[in-house]
């Protein structure tokens, strides 16, 4: 393939989105959507809730600690083999794990085989996109990213329709053969050639630049708070609301609330992210400040009308500042790197979202309610939106190049990319 100057900005780059949707679907439309299997794992089983909930969360552990792996292979072999591998993995855990006889056999099968497989989707896709869009980075992104919302909606009564007419293995079994089409999601990702990759080294030397980059380090530690307080109300909201008296199901549908304005966020975000003038930072900072203020506020509300209200708010905001989580990095380290950099990204940032749910369940023990549990949800997202302040051009009104490093380092940290000397119309 010939080698480009600077990002297409659209032409195959669609399909590349499009493929980013299905696997957005696929791997965490499938995770969200797996409490359905919850239940029959407990009875099947015949073993505590604490034991089975491992599944999920192995699941979701090696998925965000391997993505460095896959961003790895992708820098060496290009994302298109990594990704239908991935989707072959994925697909083959879930097969076994229709024949498990106990619970070691789905943490293996599920946790391990699919989460490597995830693990093997899902980043390289987004980075490829990444390479193909500049201008349009963020548009792109939050098309791409609402294929999470759409099938949290749809997998969960089709997965509940599955087991009552396939029991829970026959149920896996299509699971798997959906999760299968992750091979062809990965074989539309058309590996793209750039100028700046012949400057940024291999795997090993990206690596060793960034983590002598001081911006990428300070918006790793950035969301890596934003992450921390992000995911609180998807484990607690219900329960706090509960609390407050509310029944079950109204409880429930407050959260299909916020995640009706997640999907619309993401979207907004996507185009604003474009539209609006200066560094893609300065929004995520919005919005991240505005999802943090909105949590900390949610033990101030008693009203159903206010509580709705918050929910809406919060779901608005928080998906709006996903996409625009991922177009930063590009604008830091370069397309170059942007395998890489996403990878370990998304390694460092999980330990936030680990962390995050057992705090606040720690502090509702202590005290006794969800107050400082969301308060301190609140105040996480706020540092972390504080941090992005330190970013270069965060303060200047014109934006930097979308595909061009700042500060990068090659070998040492003494050692620099040199800039290009002209730049293309609309790029600055």
């Amino acid at each position: 393939m010939a080698r480009r100057t600077e990002p297409p900005d659209g032409g195959w780059g669609w399909m590349v989105v499009l493929s980013a949707f299905f696997q957005a679907a696929l791997v965490f439309g499938v995770l969200r959507s797996f409490g359905v299997f919850f239940v029959e794992f407990v009875a099947a089983f015949e073993e505590q809730a604490a034991r089975v909930s491992w599944i999920a969360s192995i699941g979701i552990a090696v998925q965000q600690f391997g993505s460095p792996i896959g961003s790895a292979l992708s820098t060496k072999l290009g994302p298109r083999p990594v990704v239908m591998t991935g989707g072959i993995l994925a697909a083959l855990g879930m097969l076994l794990a229709s024949f498990a006889t106990s619970l070691t056999h789905l943490y293996l099968s599920i946790g391990l085989l699919s989460g490597s497989g995830w693990a093997l989707t899902f980043t390289p896709t987004l980075a490829c996109l990444s390479r193909y869009f500049a201008r349009r980075r963020s548009l792109a992104m939050g098309l791409a990213l609402t294929g999470v919302g759409i099938s949290s909606f749809a997998f969960a009564p089709l997965f509940q329709w599955l087991i009552s007419n396939y029991a829970w293995r026959g149920a896996l079994l299509l699971v798997s053969a959906l999760s299968l089409h992750l091979t062809a999601c990965g074989a539309l990702l058309r590996p793209l050639s750039l100028t700046e990759d012949t400057a940024v080294g291999g795997p090993w030397a990206q690596l060793t630049s960034l983590l002598h980059h001081g911006p990428f380090l300070r918006y790793t530690i950035a969301l890596t708070l934003i992450n921390t307080g992000y995911f609180i109300p998807y484990v607690h909201l219900v329960a706090h609301l509960q609390d407050l008296g509310w029944d079950p199901l109204p409880a429930a549908f407050l959260l299909s609330v916020a995640a009706i304005s997640d999907l619309v966020g993401r979207v907004a975000s996507g185009w604003l992210g474009d539209a609006v003038p200066g560094p893609v930072s300065r929004l995520l900072m919005f919005w991240a400040s505005l999802t943090g203020v909105s949590l900390a506020l949610f033990p101030v509300g008693q009203a159903p009308t206010t509580l709705v209200v918050l929910a809406v708010a919060y779901g608005f905001t928080s998906g709006a500042l996903t996409p625009v989580a991922f177009s930063v990095i590009p604008e830091l380290v370069g397309t170059g790197r942007i395998y890489c950099g996403l990878g370990l990204v998304q390694m460092i940032e999980s330990i936030g979202g680990l962390l995050g749910a057992p705090l606040s369940g720690y502090l509702r023990d202590v005290t006794g309610n969800y107050t400082a549990s969301f308060m301190v949800a609140g105040a996480f997202l706020l540092a972390g939106s504080g941090v992005l302040t330190t970013l270069p051009h965060f303060f200047s009104c014109i934006s930097s190049s979308t595909s061009r490093p700042q500060e990068l380092v090659l070998e040492a940290p003494d050692t620099k990319i040199p800039l290009p000397k002209e730049e293309g119309p609309g790029e600055d």
